[in-house]
């Protein structure tokens, strides 16, 4: 169990709506009065939790000097799931696959915002490498939004092993780069697929592209290279929903 601290209305609010039973503790300024943290303080208690009046030294401590507006949390973050729960997941789904897979991205925001637009477009997991890439982390949380309780995020040890394992059985591995020949506007999202980007600034690693079936890339008409990866992963999303969604009519 990996205990952490919330602080911000907005993140406070996106854990009451999501995971309130994993809120342990609450603190809030004993001398902040305002009507959305007065809501906030009203949940809590609705939930059996009273928090602890403090002063704002004590909540800037408690929120490592971040703009916590008034309030933090005590929350239990959500786990990351194993290779196995990977499998059983694709076995058991009735819909068209759509897997989004991040080789080593190590930035916190990046996999926080990856989250929001996973859980937007309907994505069925996110998975992420064990081993030099971020986490489910308190930053995370905090950019996702809510979506790190939505979309499920599998770790994995061997990625390309995974890769494999999941061509084996029928998905369709899409990588993002930028020396593709085609762009994602002329290649068929509507089959079941697991869509892989890689770090920040690395792009995918040798042996995530040599488990690609096919290279797509977006059309870049300006003066810089690439997009944030986390802008790049909602356009390829939205691009895999407009096809589906017209696929069907």
């Amino acid at each position: 169990m990996k205990l952490s601290k919330l602080y911000g209305l907005h993140s406070v609010q996106a854990a009451l709506d999501y995971s309130p039973k994993k809120i342990g503790k609450a603190w809030i300024d004993e001398q902040r009065q305002d009507k959305r943290l007065t809501q906030a303080i009203e949940v809590l208690l609705d939930l059996g939790i009273e928090p602890e009046k403090v002063d704002r030294k004590k909540l800037d401590k408690l929120a490592d000097s971040h703009n916590h507006q008034g309030i933090v949390i005590e929350v239990e973050l959500p786990a990351e799931l194993s290779e196995n729960e990977l499998k059983t997941a694709v076995e058991y789904l009735t819909t068209p696959a759509l897997f989004l897979v991040l080789d080593n991205v190590q930035d916190p925001h990046n996999l926080g915002a990856c989250l929001r637009s996973a859980d937007a477009t309907g994505v069925n997991g996110i998975i992420i490498t064990k081993d030099n890439a971020t986490g489910i982390t308190p930053t995370v949380c905090k950019v996702a939004s809510g979506a790190a309780e939505t979309v499920p995020v599998y770790q994995v040890t061997n990625l390309a092993r995974t890769l494999r394992w999941l061509k084996d059985n029928g998905l369709w591995i899409m990588g993002a780069a930028g020396e593709a020949t085609q762009t994602a506007y002329q290649t068929d999202f509507t089959v079941p697929m697991a869509l892989v980007l890689g770090a920040e600034g690395k792009g995918l690693r040798r042996l995530t592209k040599e488990q690609c079936d096919i290279l797509v890339k977006l059309p870049m008409l300006g003066q810089v290279e690439s997009l944030n990866l986390s802008v790049a992963t909602g356009v390829l999303l939205y691009e895999t929903i407009r096809q589906r969604q017209l696929s069907v009519k």
